[in-house]
């Protein structure tokens, strides 16, 4: 029987990536759940919780113990160096951002599996961690600008005469902006949103929102759907269209992320200052550098009387159930190759292949690899 560790998160992270809904399913993998003491507290889910749905508790210690290991971030370099020779690692790794980690994990020929890497297939769907947090961002960037603004976001007709609503612009309708569309919508803002992909017109202005276009670059997205990297002359001139809506805008939302590099600056200072004091910009890609100019990652900032938020664990505040979501993915995914509480790691399987980073003491993500040689680590 393969025993499955779920580790406790390290502070500020409040996710956990097993719930006590998801444990049942779990144990009819044939997998034996133990739970770290205090794994899911900080997301709403008790001890007693785990231990009623069929989970064990144990202390850190089992760590290196376990077969399979699932978490929401890696473990910390010193930690991981406990895991057993061949184990089982699955969650979210963002390789680039945890080198010395991802040298102990080959060391020890763990298997590591980003969840991340998901590939966008029809059979894969219920395992997209990347879509379920998303959605959850998407929802909280919305809040958070809300908190903030110092208006409120419907149409009012009161006693005290008419408020006018809040005006949203969101650039990036993926996962992410599409909820943000919704919710925003659903607290009577008017709302309006960007794309550089035309597919997805149709999407935004069924939500009540409106598209606001500023041309499509050609091969604007890839064959998995994501947005590409765009020339320097495009952005030049998306930039110029959309300075107005953003003077216009009380909200700017952006979630415009290009996997594997740095996110492309949409909202120069310039733009920024067309904006009225007072507005919020929530900029949702702050952790990889962010799509806007001046925002910093992790803080808030105000400049010339705009609110810019980068915050970089949005999920995180909603996180019981971005935990639900998370979990379930988890599950899906293991369901993929345990059965009869038994491992079948192959990585002739289309999505372990492409989700398995480090396999038996190899490095197998050539990014990753390239910057560990470069880094002295091979």
């Amino acid at each position: 029987m393969v025993v499955m560790f779920v580790q406790k998160e390290t502070a500020p992270e409040t996710r956990v990536a097993t719930v006590p809904e998801t444990v049942k399913g779990l144990s009819k993998l044939g997998l034996s759940v133990q739970v770290e003491r205090g794994a899911g507290a900080a997301a709403g889910f008790s001890d007693a919780d785990y231990e009623a749905a069929g989970a064990s508790l144990v202390d850190g210690a089992a760590l290196g113990a376990a077969d399979l290991v699932v978490g929401i971030n890696p473990p910390a370099t010193e930690r991981a160096r406990s895991l057993k020779d061949g184990a089982l690692l699955v969650c979210t790794l963002v390789p680039g951002n945890s080198l010395p980690t991802i040298r102990v994990l080959r060391d020890g020929k763990v298997t590591a599996m980003g969840l991340e890497f998901m590939p966008r297939i029809t059979r894969a769907q219920k395992m997209d961690i990347l879509s379920s947090q998303a959605t959850c961002g998407g929802y909280q960037a919305v809040l958070l600008a809300a908190v903030h603004l110092p208006k409120m976001f419907p149409l009012m007709m009161t006693a005290a005469g008419t408020l006018t609503p809040a005006r949203v612009l969101v650039l990036g309708a993926g996962v992410a902006g599409l909820q943000a569309i919704s919710t925003a919508r659903k607290l009577g803002a008017i709302v309006e949103a960007n794309d550089i992909r035309p597919a997805v017109k149709e999407q935004v202005e069924s939500l009540g929102a409106k598209f606001v276009d500023t041309g499509t670059p050609p091969d604007a997205e890839t064959k998995g759907g994501y947005a590409k990297e765009t020339t320097a002359e495009f952005l030049k001139k998306q930039r110029e269209t959309l300075a107005a809506h953003i003077a216009q805008a009380d909200v700017l939302i952006t979630t415009a992320l290009v996997p594997g590099k740095r996110a492309p600056v949409l909202v120069t200072a310039d733009m920024r200052k067309g904006m009225k004091p007072g507005s919020v910009i929530v900029d949702m890609a702050a952790g990889q550098g962010g799509n806007v100019e001046g925002s910093k990652a992790g803080e808030r900032v105000v400049v010339d009387g705009v609110t810019i938020l980068g915050d970089t664990n949005l999920p995180g505040q909603c996180a019981a159930d971005a935990s639900r979501m998370f979990a379930r993915n988890v599950l899906a995914f293991l369901g993929e190759f345990v059965k009869d509480g038994k491992a079948n790691v192959s990585m002739e399987n289309e999505i372990l292949g492409a989700v398995s980073i480090v396999h038996d003491g190899v490095v197998r993500h050539e990014p990753t690899a390239q910057a560990l040689a470069a880094a002295g680590g091979q």
